[in-house]
């Protein structure tokens, strides 16, 4: 890749200011592909001024400007889409269909959304003789992680252009080579020199000094709640708005009037997806604690049916977990569910028959587990669920917000019914019956996961400030 082991910073390619590089590892075949430039604090220094200069130009771009500029970057994004895929799939493991269709086709969504937000959005609304008026917060450092690159990257910097902010970029270093892409994307658009920059790096030597940097106005940070934590840390001496979208470990409520085989098969499989690396996946299942046996058959039957293999191969449902680290974290998580005493229905430690090489997991089911255990508590993160049982609806209440997280829910049963337990579940969004995400609403999370939203219009919120002006109209 042309521009691996450069940054990309006020409108230009450059080196990095020291020399140490990474190496980006296919999980699939547990080789090098490339290796990334990676940065540090005088990398990020360079980079913040850069943005702190643009923002007083950018800032007062047009409403017509910047949706101009939208458009440029959406013409030229759809012209790379297949590539985006083809280099989504090779660093994170994601079968090469979904890698385009949804990994890549995210990243484009969110710019589509923020295109609309922006053409519709009131910026300035009168309340008696005051103007109040929302402008753009400044400069935002951008923190990002491999487990769905394109669409975290696209649901920050789409909104924070359309705001009229300026940024700094930090993608995962385990996955960084599709934010490279985006970079030129962006080049190739036209973005004015300074408005995007990208620097690659950890968590220590560019995450750190980008969220404690004092010209850094706003921190837009997305993945674990350990890490999270810190970057709060390290931003509240500066005093600067942090959102966070965090970790999860969501409850999937299956009422006791629903259709057990099609709800269970379909919400496994969606588990499964990406591997099980989803923040908001329905990984904690609820089912009637007298229909435990009957729910685990089915979940059981749904996970052999999962197709695990080469992402390059046609019908791999789901490719290998992103790294060796990830994947020894999911072994030790399955151990241990074992040994607290749920029953292991289908999958269990070690990897797929004929799948040596590559970090892949067998798709495995947990029943008659009880939420006090270690895979009910911690976000696995991997192609694993847990059957927990209940005995009425008060219950599964209980249950599902009983944990450190809130970010996600699901309910599957009678429309009336469900649309009552979604309002006592504690968290930033309930799927009822199968419902798909929508781009246009809030995606942010309760407790543990987080706090603040992304996508949609109140995504864009996130990047404004308010100012009252009083007597504007007196």
């Amino acid at each position: 890749m042309e521009h691996a082991r450069e940054f990309y910073i006020d409108g230009k390619w450059v080196a990095p200011l020291s020399s140490e590089t990474l190496a980006v590892i296919n999980p699939a075949t547990e080789e090098a592909i490339e290796s990334i430039a990676m940065g540090g604090p005088d990398d990020v220094d360079v980079a913040v001024a850069a943005a702190r200069a643009a923002f007083e130009t950018y800032s007062l771009t047009t409403r017509e400007e910047r949706l101009a500029l939208l458009d440029r970057i959406i013409e030229v994004y759809k012209g790379r889409a297949g590539e985006l895929g083809e280099v989504i799939s090779r660093e994170m493991g994601a079968p090469l269909w979904m890698a385009q269709r949804a990994q890549a086709g995210a990243g484009l969504g969110h710019l589509l959304t923020a295109r609309r937000v922006l053409a519709e959005f009131d910026f300035e609304e009168e309340m008696g003789t005051t103007l109040v008026v929302r402008e753009p917060i400044g400069v935002c450092a951008l923190i990002t992680p491999w487990n769905w690159p394109l669409n975290q990257i696209a649901c920050k910097v789409a909104p924070a252009l359309a705001a009229g902010c300026t940024m700094v970029l930090k993608p995962s270093e385990v996955a960084p080579l599709n934010a490279i892409v985006f970079a030129e994307i962006l080049d190739e658009a036209g973005v004015p020199a300074g408005v995007f920059n990208l620097v690659q790096g950890d968590g220590v030597n560019v995450g750190a000094p980008l969220a404690a940097h004092p010209d850094v106005d706003m921190v837009s940070f997305t993945g674990s709640t350990r890490a999270g934590v810190e970057v709060a840390r390290a931003a509240a001496p500066t005093v600067k708005r942090v959102a966070q979208e965090l970790g999860g470990k969501s409850a999937n409520i299956i009422l006791d009037d629903a259709d057990l085989p099609s709800a269970i098969t379909r919400d496994l499989t969606s588990m499964c997806n990406n591997s099980g690396q989803s923040c908001n996946a329905p990984t904690r299942m609820l089912v009637p604690e007298a229909r435990m046996d009957e729910a685990a058959a089915i979940a059981a039957a749904a996970a052999e049916q999962i197709v695990v293999g080469d992402p390059t191969a046609e019908g791999s449902r789901i490719g290998p977990v992103v790294s060796a680290v990830q994947y020894d974290r999911i072994q030790q998580l399955i151990e241990k569910g074992i040994a607290e005493g749920a029953k292991v229905e289908v999958g269990g430690p070690g990897k797929p028959d004929g799948l040596e090489t590559g970090y892949y997991v067998r798709p495995t089911v947990f029943s008659h587990v009880t939420n006090d255990m270690t895979i009910a508590r911690e976000e696995i993160f991997g192609p694993v669920l847990v059957m927990i049982g209940y005995e009425d609806d008060d219950d599964a209440v209980r249950i599902a917000n009983d944990t450190a997280y809130g970010l996600s829910g699901y309910i599957s049963g009678d429309p009336d019914r469900a649309r009552e337990m979604a309002r006592r579940i504690r968290s930033g969004n309930v799927h009822l019956n199968g419902a798909p995400g929508d781009m246009n609403a809030p995606f942010g999370g309760y407790k543990h996961s987080g706090n603040g939203r992304e996508w949609g219009r109140l995504g864009m919120e996130e990047f404004l400030e308010t100012k009252a002006i009083l007597g504007y109209g007196a």
